[in-house]
């Protein structure tokens, strides 16, 4: 068996998943289309984490794919990732998804507040008209009415997106689903290469600094 679940799980986590890595299936000539199979395979076990936890989420888009009211489901849903990482779902007709964006260090707070701006922005370009509407507000939207107060501290903003049934219309349920349950995720990632990119630029500013002295003085 490649992977299974131990019982009870390590201190400290509510799953724990031990793979197998000799029941990988081995190298057959390096052929591209065993490559996908086992780079799929590695994928999927990966996904373990956001599959899980994108069940809820999974259940309330599909009530909305069938346009159907749960009476045991309230409006707002919080649905926690990781301490101080959530996001709530908010159902009617259609279903409002907002992410509260926090971040510990103040030159991460000010490169993410940048681009998620920017990835509003280019949400709103003709080419993804068919995409979910996107939001950025530096203030709780009317959606999180009725929130608890720590879900409202944040120092990023808040990003909301507006799925509609076509959103989540058959096969685009999963990629909706995995789309919204990995956003933080995504964010995180571009914030650290944007910072890697302001770390890189750093030397060349300070030897066009030096260089502009050296010139004036001279």
């Amino acid at each position: 068996m490649l992977a299974y679940i131990l019982d009870p799980p390590r201190d400290g986590f509510n799953l724990t998943l031990k793979l197998n890595l000799s029941k990988l299936p081995p190298d057959e000539g390096s052929t591209s289309s065993f490559s996908k199979y086992k780079h799929a395979l590695l994928v999927k076990i990966a996904s373990v984490r956001e599959v899980v936890l994108g069940a809820p989420l999974r259940v309330i888009l599909k009530l909305l794919a069938s346009r159907t009211v749960a009476s045991n489901i309230d409006p707002l849903v919080a649905l926690v990732h990781r301490p101080k990482e959530s996001f709530f779902p908010y159902s009617s007709e259609k279903v409002t998804v907002v992410f509260p964006m926090r971040f510990k260090d103040s030159i991460d707070i000010v490169l993410a507040t940048s681009f998620l701006q920017e990835f509003v922005d280019a949400k709103c370009t003709a080419g993804l008209n068919n995409a979910p509407y996107c939001m950025w507000s530096p203030t709780p939207p009317l959606e999180l009415k009725g929130a608890p107060d720590e879900a409202l501290s944040v120092n990023a903003g808040f990003v909301a997106f507006v799925v509609l049934p076509r959103h989540v219309e058959g096969k685009k349920l999963d990629r909706t689903v995995w789309s919204l349950s990995t956003f933080h995720a995504y964010v995180s990632y571009h914030v650290e290469e944007k910072l890697k990119s302001v770390e890189c630029l750093q030397p060349a500013s300070r030897c066009c600094k030096e260089y502009v002295s050296f010139s004036i003085t001279f």
